[in-house]
C-alpha cells in the first residue's frame, strides 16, 4: 500500500507534463503566428533605432610622488578593496578621480563650442547644436513626447522667455537646453580606470563617427590639460614670481650699472677723495645688484626646470580613429529578445490563459 502512494504523484507529475506537452503542441500555430508577430515588431523596432558609433583611447598617465608601501599590507589591502599607492601619492587628482572629473559641469561646458563635422561634410556646428538639434530619436519618442512639447509650448506663452542659448556659457548658472546637452554629454561620455595598471579608458558614442572620434580626442586632449594644469599650477605660480623677481632685478643692475658709468664718465681725471668715495658707493652698489641679478637668473631657470619637471606624461596606448561598424543598437538581440517574449506570452496563454478566462466565466 505505501509503495503504491509513493508512485501515485510520480505519475500524476508524469501526466501533467504530458499534459503540457500536449497543450503546447496543440498550440503550436499560435505560438508560431506570435513569434512571427514578435519578429516583425523586433525588426521594426530596430531598425527604427538611429545607429550609435563608438570610438576608444587607452592612455597611461604618469603617476607622481607615490611611496612604495610594504608588500604585506599592500596586498591585504588591495584584498579588502583599498588602493594604498593612491592614498600614499601627494597628487589630490590620482587616476581613480579621473571618471568624476569628465563627468563634471565645467569639464562638459568646455565642450560646447568644439568644432564639428559629420562624415558625409554636410554638417559643420558645435557639439552643443549638434547634441541638441541634430540628434536623432525613434519615431516613439516624439508620440511619447508630443504631449510634454504641447504643455511646454503653451506655458510658453504665459511667461516671459528668460533662457537664452546664445551667449557665454556659465558653469554656475546653466539654462534648461544647456542642462539637458550637459546630461547627454555625460550619457554618450564614459570614462573609467584600471585599478592594477591604472590605464585609462576613455569611451564616446556618438551618431555620427566622425563626431565621436573626434570628439572622443578632444575630451582626452582636455583631460591632459586639466591634469597638466593642476599639476604644474604651483610650479607655475613660482615660475611668474621668479620672473617677477629676475626682471626688477636686472633692472636694478642696469639702473645702476648706467649710474656708476656716467659718474666715471663725468670724474675720469679728478683725484679727490670725495670722489674716490663716491665712485666706490657706486661700484658697491652696482656689484651687489649684479650678485643679486644672477641669483635671481639662476632661480629662474630651476623654476623653469620644476615645471618641466612636473609636467606629466601621457603615453597614448591605443588613440583615436574613426569606427566603422555601429556599437548598437544591435538588431539581433533585439529581434531575438522580442521573438522570445512572444514565445512565452504565447505558451503562457496556452497552458493557462485560455483555462483561467473559462473558469471566470463559469463563475459569471
Amino acid at each position: 500500500m505505501e509503495e503504491n502512494k509513493q508512485q501515485q504523484p510520480v505519475e500524476e507529475q508524469e501526466i501533467d507534463l504530458l499534459e503540457l506537452a500536449r497543450k503546447l503542441w496543440n498550440a503550436r500555430r499560435l505560438i508560431i503566428k506570435w513569434c512571427v508577430i514578435g519578429a516583425v515588431v523586433g525588426l521594426v523596432v530596430a531598425f527604427s533605432i538611429p545607429k550609435e558609433y563608438t570610438t576608444t583611447v587607452k592612455l597611461a598617465p604618469e603617476l607622481q610622488g607615490s611611496k612604495p608601501s610594504s608588500g604585506g599590507l599592500s596586498s591585504l589591502a588591495s584584498m579588502a578593496g583599498i588602493n594604498l599607492n593612491s592614498m600614499n601619492t601627494v597628487d589630490a587628482v590620482y587616476p581613480e578621480l579621473y571618471p568624476d572629473v569628465v563627468s563634471s559641469i565645467p569639464f562638459a561646458t568646455e565642450l560646447f563650442d568644439v568644432p564639428v563635422t559629420d562624415l558625409e561634410g554636410e554638417l559643420q556646428t558645435t557639439v552643443y547644436g549638434y547634441l541638441f538639434e541634430h540628434t536623432r530619436s525613434p519615431w516613439w519618442s516624439a508620440v511619447l513626447g508630443l504631449p510634454g512639447k504641447i504643455i511646454g509650448w503653451t506655458l510658453s506663452l504665459f511667461k516671459d522667455d528668460e533662457e537664452s542659448g546664445e551667449g557665454q556659457t556659465d558653469p554656475f548658472q546653466l539654462t534648461k537646453d544647456e542642462m539637458i546637452v550637459v546630461k547627454n554629454l555625460n550619457e554618450r561620455i564614459s570614462c573609467s580606470v584600471d585599478p592594477k595598471s591604472y590605464v585609462v579608458t576613455l569611451s564616446v558614442t556618438m551618431q555620427d563617427p566622425l563626431i565621436s572620434a573626434t570628439l572622443t580626442d578632444t575630451v582626452m586632449t582636455n583631460l591632459q590639460r586639466y591634469i597638466t594644469d593642476y599639476r604644474t599650477n604651483k610650479s607655475r605660480n613660482d615660475l611668474a614670481y621668479t620672473q617677477k623677481l629676475f626682471d626688477e632685478a636686472r633692472a636694478d643692475y642696469y639702473k645702476a650699472q648706467q649710474a656708476y658709468a656716467r659718474y666715471m664718465d663725468q670724474n675720469q681725471n679728478v683725484v679727490l677723495r670725495s670722489v674716490r668715495t663716491e665712485q666706490e658707493r657706486l661700484q658697491n652698489e652696482m656689484n651687489l645688484a649684479y650678485n643679486v641679478y644672477s641669483q635671481t637668473a639662476q632661480q629662474l631657470q630651476m623654476a623653469k626646470a620644476k615645471v618641466q619637471e612636473n609636467t606629466p606624461v601621457y603615453a597614448v596606448l591605443q588613440p583615436a580613429t574613426v569606427p566603422l561598424k555601429a556599437s548598437k543598437p544591435s538588431k539581433m538581440a533585439i529581434l531575438v529578445g522580442f521573438v522570445f517574449l512572444a514565445a512565452v506570452a504565447s505558451a503562457g496563454w496556452a497552458l493557462f490563459g485560455r483555462e483561467w478566462i473559462d473558469r471566470m466565466r463559469k463563475k459569471e
